[in-house]
């Protein structure tokens, strides 16, 4: 059974820091995209943070380059998400993904998801 074990969301004001991490078992993760997309209410899933476990290759929603940085440790099978500057904008409910593609377009749509964590951010 897969399962995909997601923790660290809280609540931050802006300009404050959180790191999310995501523990993948029952799964051969490697060579596969695996990484986080977030929803706020009322608004679609957007794809935040992605890397590809086989080579490391790490991609990134334009509105949080330069601030968040996705990072693997394959001996552990966890992703993490270390998430900085955080804005209001920030807000949402953070879901881990993981499938056995290539990190493109909407990748995260479809595969295992976490259960979520919800990263609340105020002014």
């Amino acid at each position: 059974q897969v399962q995909l074990v997601e923790s660290g969301g809280g609540s931050v004001q802006a300009g404050g820091s959180l790191r999310l991490s995501c523990a993948v078992s029952g799964y051969f993760y490697l060579r596969s995209c695996m990484g986080w997309f977030r929803q706020a209410p009322g608004k679609e899933r957007e794809g935040v943070a992605a890397i590809y476990t086989a080579g490391g290759n790490t991609y990134y929603a334009d509105s949080v380059k330069g601030r968040f940085t996705i990072s693997q440790d394959n001996a552990k099978g966890t992703v993490y998400l270390q998430m900085n500057n955080l804005t209001p904008e920030d807000t949402a409910m953070y879901y881990c993904a993981v499938r056995r593609v290539a990190c493109s377009g909407s990748w995260y749509q479809t595969g295992y998801w976490s259960q979520g964590t919800q990263v609340n951010v105020s002014a």
